[in-house]
């Protein structure tokens, strides 16, 4: 088996259908298995899949386990020399996920790859990221993010210096879609279930950089992402007290006290 394919869903039935059309659209040239985890929707995705997509392995949880939780459900099912992890609200274009297989097979120290991903309206969505200092979750949620200064040090965590027509190394590609080798899960583990929502994608890329593996970004494999992560984007109370941004920060403070003490690795200028 080539590639496993692993899309979580949580009461996104529609973008679902959507997703599961897209992958047989392209009629991938591989020998691949789709596997949907379904985290206690109860919006009748279970009855879709049975009545629409009767052959893909359908696996529902009793309650929402959260992004990590679920994915991890896939992956242990999983058969594939690679693992692709998609989200619902990704849209698959040209075949990229062809493309991202290929990437793989052509640069064998790499461990996690993701995508370009482009906002419904054409732009680069921000999917690559340097490491995250704790002054740096700081700053994006409060006013001092707008101080010149620190304006700059944000911009380069979020790599605007960089140039996203071009596939390179990163420190950390977004979990909306990776690629994965299973040598190197098989190594670093699974996706840290303590993450219930975000960050889980940082660690993960961190904990492959420190097993030796590398992360990349992939310029020409292009998706559409209907949904960003709002919980980074508003600064302020508005952005301190949502549900989305408290997942966030208390992911976030899981992940600084998990490194305390640990610099973050160096491998991109």
């Amino acid at each position: 088996m080539d590639l496993s394919i692993i899309i979580l869903n949580y009461k996104t039935r529609g973008l679902l259908r959507q997703c599961l059309r897209g992958i047989e659209q392209y009629s991938l040239s591989l020998a691949y298995e789709v596997i949907v985890v379904d985290n206690a929707s109860r919006d009748g995705t279970r009855e879709m899949m049975v009545e629409e997509f009767p052959h893909t392995l359908f696996i529902e949880t009793p309650v929402n386990i959260g992004f990590a939780g679920g994915m991890n459900r896939g992956i242990r099912k999983s058969r594939g020399t690679y693992v692709l992890l998609l989200n619902t609200d990704v849209a698959i274009l040209d075949n990229a996920i062809g493309k991202m297989f290929e990437y793989m097979e052509n640069h064998p120290r790499v461990g996690i790859a993701g995508p370009r991903l482009i906002n419904p309206d054409g732009s680069v969505q921000l999917s690559c990221y340097r490491f995250p200092t704790f002054m740096t979750a700081l700053w994006r949620r409060t006013p001092f993010g707008k101080l010149p200064a620190v304006k700059r040090r944000l911009q380069k965590y979020l790599m605007l210096d960089f140039d996203h027509t071009v596939s390179s190394a990163v420190d950390w590609v977004l979990g909306a879609c990776m690629i994965v080798r299973r040598q190197t899960f098989n190594k670093i583990g699974l996706l840290d279930e303590r993450y219930f929502l975000y960050v889980e994608d940082t660690d993960w890329c961190r904990r492959c950089w420190q097993a030796n593996w590398e992360v990349h970004y992939i310029a020409h494999a292009e998706m559409v992402h209907y949904h960003e992560r709002k919980s980074a984007e508003t600064p302020g109370l508005t952005g301190i007290f949502s549900y989305a941004a408290r997942i966030h920060i208390t992911s976030w403070i899981k992940y600084f006290y998990k490194y305390r003490g640990t610099p973050n690795p160096k491998h991109i200028s």
